[in-house]
C-alpha cells in the first residue's frame, strides 16, 4: 500500500514538472517569435542600423534569443535527466555565462546614450556614432566574458582529458571544483552591477536635472528618456537578482527536494525570462519610430502611418 501511494506520489510530481515544461516552452516561443519580429524589423530600415540605440537594442535582442534558446535546452535536459558529454556542455556554459552579462552590459550602455542625447545633444552624434557603437559592443562581449575565463582558467588546469568525454547532466557547477570559485564569480558579478547602478542614477540624477530646466517638447522627449532609465534600472534589478538565484536554490536544496523545484522554476520564470522580455516593451513598443515600422511590417504592409 506504501508503494502504490509512493508511485502516484512520484507520478503527480512528474505530471506537475512536465505541465511546467509545457508552460515554459509557451513562454519562450512567444518570446522568441516577438523577438524575431523585432530583429527582422531592425534590419528592414536603414536608419535603424546607422543609429545606436538601435542597434544596441538589435544586440540584446540577439543575446537573450541565444540566451533563452539555449537556457530552455539545458532546463529540458535537466528535467527530463538527459546527460550529454562535458565537452558539449563546456560549449553550453560559455555561451549562457557570457550572455549572463552582455544584456545588463547592453542595457547600461543604453542608458549612456540616452543621457548623451538629452544632457549632451551637441555631442551625440560624434559620440554615438556607428564606429563607436561598434566599439561599444566589442566592449561589452570583452567584460562579458571576464567571469567565464576566471572560472574556466582554474577549471582547464584540474581537469582530466578524460573528464570531456564523460556523459553526465550537465550542469554550471561541475566546473566550479573549488569552492572559492563561485564566490569569486559572485563578488567580480557584484562589482559589475554596483558600477551599472552608479551609472544609472548618475544618469537619472542629471536627465532629472535637464528635465526640470527643459520646456515644450524638449521637456515632453526629457521625461520620455527618464522613464526610460527607470525601466532599465528595473530590468538590472531582475537581472542583479538572477545572480543570487543559484546560491538561494543550494540552500533549499539541502531543505526539501519539492520546494527546490518549486523555488527553481519561480526564479527561472521571474527572474530569467522576465528581464529578457522587458527589452521589446520598453524600445519595441514605447519608441514611436520603431513601433510605426513594427505594426507595418506585422500586418504585411496594411497599415499605413497617419
Amino acid at each position: 500500500m506504501a508503494d502504490n501511494n509512493s508511485l502516484a506520489g512520484d507520478e503527480s510530481v512528474m505530471r506537475k514538472i512536465n505541465d511546467r515544461v509545457i508552460i515554459v516552452q509557451v513562454l519562450v516561443s512567444v518570446f522568441l517569435c516577438i523577438n524575431f519580429l523585432l530583429i527582422t524589423t531592425f534590419f528592414m530600415k536603414d536608419y535603424f542600423y546607422t543609429t545606436m540605440r538601435y542597434i544596441l537594442f538589435a544586440n540584446t535582442l540577439l543575446s537573450d534569443c541565444l540566451f533563452l534558446i539555449i537556457s530552455d535546452i539545458l532546463l529540458i535536459l535537466n528535467y527530463f535527466h538527459f546527460t550529454i558529454q562535458m565537452w558539449l556542455c563546456l560549449i553550453i556554459y560559455i555561451v549562457l555565462s557570457l550572455h549572463t552579462f552582455v544584456t545588463p552590459f547592453t542595457l547600461t550602455t543604453m542608458t549612456l546614450e540616452r543621457y548623451v542625447a538629452i544632457c549632451m545633444p551637441l555631442r551625440h552624434a560624434e559620440l554615438c556614432s556607428t564606429r563607436s557603437t561598434l566599439q561599444c559592443i566589442l566592449i561589452i562581449h570583452s567584460l562579458s566574458s571576464i567571469p567565464c575565463i576566471f572560472i574556466l582558467s582554474i577549471f582547464f588546469a584540474s581537469a582530466t582529458h578524460s573528464f570531456y568525454t564523460q556523459d553526465r547532466i550537465c550542469s554550471s557547477h561541475m566546473f566550479m571544483l573549488r569552492g572559492w570559485q563561485g564566490h569569486l564569480r559572485s563578488a567580480i558579478s557584484q562589482f559589475y552591477f554596483l558600477i551599472m547602478c552608479i551609472t544609472i542614477v548618475f544618469s537619472y540624477v542629471k536627465i532629472m536635472k535637464v528635465a526640470k530646466a527643459a520646456s515644450g517638447e524638449n521637456k515632453k522627449s526629457t521625461w520620455k528618456g527618464l522613464r526610460t532609465v527607470v525601466l532599465h534600472a528595473f530590468q538590472l534589478l531582475l537581472c542583479l537578482i538572477q545572480l543570487w538565484c543559484p546560491f538561494i536554490e543550494s540552500a533549499v536544496l539541502q531543505i526539501d527536494l519539492m520546494l527546490f523545484i518549486n523555488i527553481r522554476y519561480f526564479n527561472y520564470i521571474t527572474f530569467i525570462l522576465a528581464p529578457r522580455c522587458l527589452s521589446p516593451l520598453i524600445y519595441g513598443l514605447r519608441d514611436e519610430m520603431f513601433f510605426h515600422a513594427l505594426k507595418y511590417y506585422a500586418l504585411c504592409g496594411l497599415y499605413k502611418k497617419q
